[in-house]
């Protein structure tokens, strides 16, 4: 009986290319379903407008919508971007220093526990308002979860390679490009893929708060003129833009990480 024969270099990506297609499927059939739904029970617009209304809403030239994008992905993508820098540099100094961990690392702790949302009136009255407060805002929210799981994944590293190259009279430096970023990657990536949902919430919140720009702030025009299918476009332009970031992240970590290393979350 003749062996079986291995799987081809050209085989193995059909698996992750057929698992993305019934993912977009199901997505398209999900709006059919709801256009067809609401043309059957012919519900008003201003209730559960059919997905047909929502995109022609994008022909209304008064509502600026690409203006108007660009600016909450300047809020989403900006603030993340910050938090990810200022997250990354503050856990590798918590990691170098341990007298800075016994004293600055509790009160980093303890401002996680307020609640984000609530200081975005105080950031607003600090700062004035605009897309500069927004990005703060956001950022508020996505620095701890990069911060604590970055440090988390640079404490796990193996007590025997760091004497290994402590031995060898390693750089600090060296110890953390050679041994202890590799092995926070897959904490590091957890901690982005939480903070990629909490950045698209920020930037929403400033913008309701108080901006004259923005989906979040276009939500709220719309709002007033009962002009539900502009809603409903203004809350799917604000999802793609968090699914771009939060796959932007994924294909990261599969560069970057090895797949039995990830974590998921």
């Amino acid at each position: 009986m003749a062996a079986a024969e291995p799987d081809t270099p050209q085989d193995k990506p059909k698996g992750p290319y057929l698992r993305w297609l019934m993912i977009l499927a199901i997505h398209v059939a999900a709006i059919i379903l709801w256009e067809i739904a609401v043309r059957a029970t012919k519900l008003p617009a201003f209730i559960l407008p059919a997905p047909s209304s929502i995109f022609a809403t994008l022909q209304k030239t008064n509502y600026a919508w690409a203006n108007n994008t660009w600016v909450t992905a300047q809020e989403i993508y900006g603030g993340y971007l910050l938090s990810v820098v200022a997250g990354v540099a503050l856990a590798l100094m918590f990691t170098w220093s341990r007298l800075l961990t016994l004293l600055v690392f509790p009160l980093f702790i303890t401002l996680n526990m307020i609640p984000k949302v609530a200081l975005g009136p105080l950031i607003i009255v600090w700062f004035s308002y605009g897309i500069g407060t927004n990005i703060l805002i956001t950022l508020s929210l996505c620095f701890f979860p990069i911060l604590l799981t970055t440090v988390r994944g640079l404490k796990e590293v193996e007590p025997d390679l760091l004497d290994l190259v402590k031995s060898l009279k390693g750089s600090p430096w060296q110890t953390f490009i050679y041994i202890q970023l590799p092995g926070s990657l897959p904490y590091l990536f957890s901690g982005m893929k939480v903070a990629a949902i909490l950045a698209v919430a920020g930037a929403v919140v400033g913008e309701f708060i108080s901006s004259d720009k923005g989906l979040g702030y276009l939500m709220i025009q719309v709002q007033a003129a009962l002009d539900t299918p502009a809603m409903f476009m203004a809350v799917i332009l604000i999802t793609l833009l968090g699914i771009a970031l939060y796959l932007l992240v994924l294909l990261l970590e599969h560069l970057l990480v090895r797949k039995d290393a990830r974590i998921s979350s």
